[in-house]
């Protein structure tokens, strides 16, 4: 906007019994509209003293308001709109079809924060969230040879035929993904769905042959347990209907659905035998209800979890006391047999009459990042109930809080520790539960309750306190031990000396 300060005679526009001064002008090629003012309320620019002279026809001065309008009508580049008309323009543009039906999250703050590695593709980009990280540039050659094998696999395949498919997809994968940065056409956003969708498909056939068959025929010469990682991760999905899609398109007839082929990679990668009961190859799943990669290992670890019914509205909000607190208790720990009757890791914790039953399962190197990636969907799913992993990892955290929890648990061999010391393991716990909700349904709530009411009895508060005290270790119960033997042969001597002096 720029202000003119001018001197003009008086052009008066009548509209009804206002009047106005309005004026175009045009300055280098570029239309302005000036605002009209009422004469009525006209002030002057300049300050007026008695002996200032006013010229024959001369008026008083005015301010010209002249806006840039680009040739447009200078008139409507007036039109304010009320703060009503801007929200309700933007409500319009809210598309709640969209927000329903995003599976893909960014991983919030919340739970990034303690461990952004944990949510990070280190070698290869899957989806639109990370394709710009040059870091993992280097392997989008091999999509490139991914993608040939899988036009070899049926005769008259092509890149143009697969994208066509693509597109008629390409809304509703669009909608999955809860931000987008520079989408592009089209066309671009399905040469991705094509190059990541068929690495992902390939990679999975790739591998289950080589287990199966024993043949080795590998694209690329990278440790898998690298690939694997980051095809769990959050960020780093497809919507599994695109996957679906292009197995679809060169499947044989005795190939295996894409979600047994999946988890049966998985299993290969990462121990998933303590959380997947053995009858897993029985399970059927609706493929249409299957968002991404990473919810087919939710779905299988979850299989035949049993929902629990509380008879109140705890929701354990009174912190369970830890492993050596209960122990000192009077607790006991036992390992429950991880396949018996096929219940698996989330149902198999029980808490009875003073006995604490855990099922045994693995800490190795990629289970903090499968476990935070499944925390991380759930948490951020609101058709995701129970959240096993979620109250899982708060159940641990109440249970390990230093490396002593930890050492207890492993040997009773609950836990099987694959990093190193106990200290690390008790970290993983420890951060993992950082921004995870614990809702009114959380799944083991009444254990919880049964632990603390456990503890809180007056004789088992009395043991825990003797244990904690006087026989916290062998040293200082050896030291607790002799003090009372000299006690007792203290007062021995005592009644001793005082009985003979009696008779005497």
């Amino acid at each position: 906007m720029s202000l003119y300060y001018v001197v003009l005679p008086q052009i008066v526009i009548n509209l009804g019994c206002m009047s106005f001064v309005g004026i175009t002008v045009e300055e280098k090629g570029m239309a302005h509209s000036i605002e009209m003012t009422s004469i009525d309320d006209q002030i002057p620019l300049l300050p007026q003293t008695e002996n200032d002279e006013v010229e024959e026809g001369r008026k008083v001065d005015h301010l010209i308001d002249i806006k840039e309008t680009n040739g447009q009508d200078p008139l409507g580049s007036k039109t304010k709109k009320s703060i009503n008309q801007i929200f309700d323009e933007m409500f319009e543009d809210l598309d709640n079809s969209s927000i329903e039906s995003c599976t893909i999250f960014k991983v919030n703050i919340g739970l990034r924060e303690s461990n952004p590695v944990a949510y990070t593709p280190k070698m290869i980009s899957i989806g639109p969230y990370h394709k710009k990280n040059p870091q993992l540039h280097p392997m989008e050659k091999y999509k490139l040879l991914y993608l040939q094998r899988f036009l070899q696999r049926k005769e008259g395949l092509d890149v143009e035929s697969c994208i066509n498919e693509l597109k008629e997809l390409k809304e509703e994968a669009v909608k999955c993904y809860e931000y987008i940065d520079e989408l592009g056409n089209d066309s671009q956003f399905c040469q991705m769905l094509l190059l990541d969708g068929c690495f992902v498909v390939e990679y999975i056939r790739e591998y289950c042959e080589m287990c199966l068959q024993g043949e080795e025929d590998k694209i690329i010469n990278i440790k898998d347990c690298y690939i694997f990682r980051d095809l769990i991760l959050l960020e780093n999905q497809l919507p599994f209907f695109v996957l679906n899609k292009l197995h679809h398109m060169t499947k044989q007839d005795d190939d295996l659905p894409l979600a047994k082929l999946a988890i049966n990679s998985f299993t290969f990668f990462i121990d998933l035998s303590k959380m997947i009961p053995d009858s897993f190859g029985e399970i059927e799943c609706n493929v249409e209800n299957i968002k991404h990669l990473l919810h087919v290992v939710h779905i299988f670890s979850c299989y035949g979890n049993p929902m629990k019914n509380s008879k109140d509205s705890i929701t354990c909000h009174t912190v369970m006391p830890n492993a050596t607190e209960l122990f000192e208790a009077g607790v006991s720990f036992v390992k429950e047999d991880n396949h018996r009757d096929n219940t698996n890791l989330f149902d198999s914790i029980k808490f009875e009459n003073g006995l604490m039953t855990i099922p045994c399962f693995q800490v190795e190197d990629d289970t903090e990042i499968l476990l935070r990636n499944l925390i991380a969907y759930e948490q951020q799913s609101i058709d995701v109930q129970p959240k096993y992993f979620s109250d899982f990892a708060t159940f641990m955290d109440y249970l390990i809080d230093s490396d002593k929890d930890v050492n207890l648990l492993r040997q009773k061999g609950i836990i099987e520790n694959w990093i190193g010391e106990d200290k690390e393991v008790a970290s993983i716990f420890n951060k993992i539960g950082n921004g995870v909700a614990v809702y009114s349904n959380f799944y083991y709530k009444e254990e919880c309750r049964k632990a603390v009411e456990h503890c809180e009895k007056p004789w088992n508060r009395m043991k825990a306190n003797l244990k904690h005290n006087y026989f916290s270790s062998p040293w200082v119960g050896a030291s607790t031990v002799a003090a009372i033997i000299l006690l007792i042969l203290t007062t021995i001597q005592t009644i001793l000396a005082f009985t003979g002096s009696i008779k005497k």
